[in-house]
């Protein structure tokens, strides 16, 4: 069976015939020579495009000149150009034409990787096969057609509307936590926040608490790549029912009445929150991308979304950069910024800090010590490390005490905001309801 690529030529004589009333039209054109499937178009097209770079007219003349003999006699000779020339009216449809020929060309790119997929599915690892497919599918849409023509007049209006609604002191996803919302306003939808911290710190517990948060109003997910879905939910359950964790390790033979009965009434709460976890081992953007795309779908502009990440550091890179680990993560972090504004959702991405913040007197963290830390701390709105005193003094005085750090804040003020931590429960809290 003879497959039938997608194509319409009348759309591609017309996209091409357009530069010969218009050669300026080339300037503003973004289709590459390749996207064009008809061969001896896409040989006139290039012609024309090597014309404009030389500075010389586009017209029948030149264009024979430009082509040479041999090419002339393969795009269908002197005759079918000029009839190419003389084809196209006017130049008012030219950008409808030229949405056409790249909509076309990514519906061949699109059965293309979807054959490629059927013929690897039969004998490679599916895993694989269904990455690399949403990879490739994903590079497509990546380069979709742009149609914002940069006018502002449409967001002038939508700011003059959002200016009039009045959101409150906390404009974005709320921490549950005064001081730390007071800095940030809430974590606004579009940010790419980090969250540093040495091993064992607390950065886990600390982001379980604010997905917790976050799903009870609007909607959490998260990814998992260290612990699994149970631990999470284990751990989850512990600090919300109060339940000291070295108990939840065998609750059949640590637990009292009571416990079981806050154990149940934490679980009965999760029940109706707004909460995803997703804990497949080897994750790798193009998945976390689709998972979260389609809760957005599911969701639609409902529910703000708090997407976190634990942790960045173990999510899989492409393979062409296994040689370059700092590239892998850069690439890695430009893709969760990309996700972050594109699906409008705030990602918080935990990150592990160098062993360089071991070797200092002050063992606070700054910007640094972030591991493969350049690309990382630009794509970066929000970067917050953790430090707690009693991590490294046993008889520190700010015992059960969690510093926020903000280092980095690209919409407001940096600082510090100190945490209790309930380390038994694996809880944080607020110091301001132990002062009001």
């Amino acid at each position: 069976m003879i497959e039938v690529q997608p194509y319409n030529q009348e759309a591609e004589e017309a996209f091409v015939g357009a530069f010969f009333l218009d050669a300026e039209l080339i300037n503003e054109c973004t289709v590459r020579p390749e996207q064009l499937f008809t061969k001896n178009l896409r040989l006139i097209y290039s012609a024309i495009r090597s014309l404009n770079e030389k500075g010389n007219p586009v017209d029948i003349v030149s264009l024979i000149e430009e082509l040479g003999a041999d090419n002339i006699v393969r795009v269908g000779g002197v005759h079918y150009i000029s009839r190419l020339a003389g084809s196209v009216p006017t130049t008012a449809n030219f950008h409808f034409y030229e949405k056409m020929v790249k909509e076309y060309d990514q519906k061949r790119k699109a059965i293309q990787i979807a054959g490629k997929i059927i013929e690897n599915a039969r004998e490679e690892d599916i895993s694989k096969t269904l990455s690399d497919g949403i990879n490739e599918l994903m590079a497509i849409e990546d380069n979709q057609i742009d149609e914002d023509d940069g006018n502002i007049q449409e967001s002038l209006v939508d700011l003059f509307l959002e200016c009039e609604k009045d959101l409150g002191e906390i404009v974005g996803i709320p921490s549950g936590f005064k001081y730390l919302d007071q800095l940030t306003g809430g974590f606004q939808e579009s940010d790419f926040i980090i969250i540093g911290a040495r091993p064992s710190v607390g950065k886990t517990a600390f982001a379980l608490n604010l997905a917790l948060q976050a799903s009870i109003k609007d909607t959490s997910v998260i990814f998992s790549l260290e612990m699994s879905k149970k631990q999470l939910l284990k751990r989850i359950s512990g600090f919300t029912g109060k339940i000291d964790s070295l108990k939840m390790k065998n609750p059949k033979r640590e637990f009292h009445e009571q416990d079981w009965m806050q154990f149940s009434d934490a679980l009965g709460a999760l029940s109706k929150v707004n909460l995803h976890i997703f804990d497949r081992a080897g994750m790798d953007v193009p998945y976390i991308w689709s998972k979260v795309r389609k809760l957005r779908r599911e969701y639609g502009g409902q529910k703000r979304m708090l997407v976190v990440i634990d942790y960045l550091q173990l999510i899989q890179g492409d393979p062409k950069f296994k040689q370059n680990r700092q590239a892998e993560i850069s690439e890695i972090s430009r893709a969760l910024k990309t996700m972050a504004r594109e699906l409008n959702v705030v990602v918080i991405a935990l990150s592990q800090l160098s062993r360089g913040v071991e070797l200092r007197q002050d063992k606070r963290p700054i910007l640094s010590d972030l591991r493969e830390s350049g690309q990382i701390e630009q794509d970066a709105d929000l970067i917050a490390f953790l430090y707690r005193d009693d991590y490294y003094t046993k008889d520190s005085a700010q015992k059960d005490r969690m510093e926020v750090i903000l280092a980095k804040h690209r919409n407001g003020p940096t600082g510090i905001v100190e945490l209790g931590f309930k380390k038994r429960y694996g809880q944080f809290y607020s110091l301001a309801e132990l002062e009001s």
